[in-house]
């Protein structure tokens, strides 16, 4: 995880495209700028962070689902709850599942587990784009061999 660049996740452990499910990992820093700020004395990871984590777990399924033709936008976020604090040097786990997809749009829930305890979750709409261009997708296609997306997933058949 490199909280600095909005790099949340760190390896893919399941994408189910039939179930329509995905599994992440990533290790919370034990340092970071961020836990200066939040807060001195007592470091927990923003919650504005872990809803980002769900949106990029959820976007990755999204990918994988839509095999690299459209880009997941984030466009809403709703029911969002912190159930628990998220400290550095935590190993989070992070579920997502798609519950519609059409007309565009794209709608998943998300949780967020420490250790097997639910310590946030959330429902998070995506506007589903065309990529804006080939740097773009290029980019995409790099962070998905740094995390495992396995291209099996999006093979055309």
């Amino acid at each position: 995880m490199q909280l600095e660049y909005f790099h949340l996740i760190d390896r893919i452990v399941d994408l189910n495209l039939d179930e329509k499910r995905i599994v992440v990992e990533a290790q919370v820093p034990k340092q970071s700028t961020i836990f200066e700020g939040h807060f001195p004395g007592y470091p927990l990871m923003p919650g504005v962070l872990l809803i980002e984590s769900m949106a990029q777990a959820s976007g990755w399924l999204l990918l994988g689902l839509l095999k690299l033709e459209r880009m997941p936008i984030l466009a809403a976020v709703k029911d969002a709850k912190v159930r628990g604090s998220v400290f550095p040097g935590e190993l989070i786990t992070i579920e997502a599942g798609l519950v519609h997809e059409g007309s565009g749009y794209a709608l998943t829930e998300a949780k967020i587990r420490v250790g097997g305890k639910l310590r946030a979750n959330a429902t998070l709409t995506f506007t589903l784009i065309p990529f804006p261009n080939s740097d773009m997708r290029g980019f995409m296609n790099s962070v998905a061999e740094r995390i495992g997306f396995p291209q099996q997933a999006i093979a055309h058949d």
